[in-house]
C-alpha cells in the first residue's frame, strides 16, 4: 500500500519561477545574468531601508509580531484609513489565497480574466470552488462588460488584476468604479494592484477612495515590485476589518517575517524614492517599446514595470532558448496564458539594450 495524497493535488498548477533552477544569486548580482524574467526591480532597496534591516537582524533569536503593529499603523497613516483595515501578508499571494481560504468552498465561483496572473487558477483548485475564465477584450484589457455578466449567486469572488499581469495593461479607476456598482455586495472584489505605481492613467491612490463607497472591495499591494523588496516578501491588503479578520483566521501565525515587517514599515516613508524609480522605469519602458516596435515586434499598451511582445510568426520556444543562451532570462507566454508571446521586465539600462540587441539577432 502507499501513501495516498488530496485530489485536489492534481488540479493544482505547478508555479514557474523566473529564475532558472539552480541559478545561483550572485551570478544575477554581478551581471552575468540578465534576469528579466520576475517583473522585480533593478534596483536595490533604499539605502535606510537596508540599514533598517541591518539593524533588526540581530533580534532574529525572537518571533516576528505577529500583528504587524507597525507596518499596519504605517500603512494606514499613508493611505488615510485604519490599521483594522489592514491585512498584511507574505506577499499579496498569500493574501489572495488566504482571500479565497475565506470566502470560497465547494460550490463557491471564482471569477477572472484570463490571460492574468498565474496564481489566480491556483484558488479554485486549492477550495474546491469552481472558476470562471472570461477572456480579454481586444487590446488585451479586462472585458468588465463580461466579467459583470458571468456573476451569478454563487460568486464568492472576482479578481481584477489591474495593471495585468502579464499583459501590463491598465484600466482607469473610472471604470473600476462602474464595475463595482455592477457587482452584487455578496461578491468580494479583489482589485490587484501589485504594478499600479508604474501606470500614469490615474493617480495611484484613487482606487483607495472607492473603498469608501464599496464595503465588499479589496485593494491588494506589494512591495516586492517598486519597493525592490522581493526578496522579502511583503504585500498588504485594505478592505473591511472583516475581510481582514478572515483572512488572518486561516493562515499560520508569524506568516511575515519580523525582516519583513521592518523594511516594508521603512520602505512605506520614502514616497520621493518611489517616485525616482517609477520615474527611470518610464523611462526604460518608452525605450524598450521603442526598440521592440523597431525591431517589427508588436506589445500591448503596457502601463507596468514589462512587455508583452507578440512574436508574430517566430517560434515562442527558439527565441526563449535562443535568449537563455545569451544569458538573458524572459517569461514564456505559453504557460501565462499567451502562446506566441514572451513577456520581458525592464532591467537597468545596459541590461535592456543587451535584451533588445540580442532578440534582434535571434529573429534576423
Amino acid at each position: 500500500m502507499t501513501v495516498t495524497f488530496a485530489e485536489k493535488l492534481a488540479r493544482i498548477p505547478g508555479y514557474q519561477a523566473g529564475v532558472p533552477t539552480g541559478q545561483a544569486p550572485e551570478a544575477i548580482a554581478a551581471g552575468n545574468i540578465a534576469q528579466l524574467a520576475s517583473n522585480e526591480s533593478p534596483f536595490a532597496p533604499h539605502q535606510k531601508v537596508v540599514e533598517t534591516i541591518q539593524a533588526a537582524a540581530g533580534a532574529m533569536n525572537r518571533y516576528p509580531d505577529p500583528d504587524a503593529t507597525l507596518l499596519r499603523r504605517r500603512l494606514a497613516e499613508r493611505y488615510e484609513t485604519e490599521p483594522g483595515r489592514v491585512a498584511i501578508g507574505n506577499g499579496s499571494c498569500e493574501i489572495l489565497l488566504a482571500a479565497a481560504e475565506a470566502l470560497c468552498e465547494p460550490g463557491a465561483e471564482i471569477l477572472y480574466a484570463w490571460p492574468s496572473f498565474s496564481m489566480y487558477p491556483h484558488l479554485a483548485a486549492l477550495t474546491g470552488a469552481r472558476e470562471v475564465r472570461v477572456p480579454l477584450a481586444e487590446g488585451d484589457v479586462h472585458d468588465l462588460d463580461a466579467m459583470a455578466a458571468e456573476v451569478t449567486a454563487a460568486t464568492q469572488l472576482v479578481l481584477v488584476c489591474n495593471p495585468n499581469n502579464p499583459t501590463g495593461t491598465h484600466l482607469p479607476a473610472a471604470e473600476i468604479a462602474t464595475f463595482c456598482e455592477r457587482v452584487p455586495a455578496h461578491v468580494t472584489i479583489a482589485l490587484d494592484e501589485a504594478y499600479v505605481e508604474f501606470q500614469t492613467v490615474d493617480d495611484p491612490d484613487t482606487t483607495i477612495d472607492l473603498l469608501a463607497e464599496f464595503p465588499n472591495l479589496v485593494v491588494l499591494r506589494t512591495f516586492s515590485k517598486v519597493y525592490g523588496l522581493a526578496g522579502l516578501r511583503a504585500g498588504f491588503a485594505i478592505g473591511s476589518a472583516k475581510f481582514r479578520a478572515a483572512v488572518d483566521a486561516v493562515r499560520q501565525p508569524f506568516s511575515v517575517n519580523a525582516l519583513a515587517q521592518a523594511a516594508a514599515a521603512e520602505a512605506i516613508l520614502h514616497q520621493d524614492d518611489v517616485e525616482r524609480r517609477v520615474e527611470q522605469t518610464i523611462v526604460e519602458r518608452v525605450r524598450v517599446e521603442e526598440g521592440l516596435r523597431e525591431i517589427g515586434l508588436t506589445t500591448s499598451e503596457t502601463q507596468a514595470n514589462f512587455s508583452w511582445i507578440d512574436l508574430g510568426d517566430a517560434d515562442e520556444g527558439e527565441v526563449v532558448a535562443g535568449l537563455a543562451e545569451r544569458s538573458i532570462a524572459v517569461r514564456p507566454g505559453t504557460p501565462l496564458g499567451g502562446p506566441g508571446h514572451i513577456r520581458v521586465s525592464y532591467g537597468r539600462p545596459a541590461e535592456n539594450d543587451r535584451f533588445l540587441a540580442a532578440l534582434d539577432e535571434i529573429l534576423d
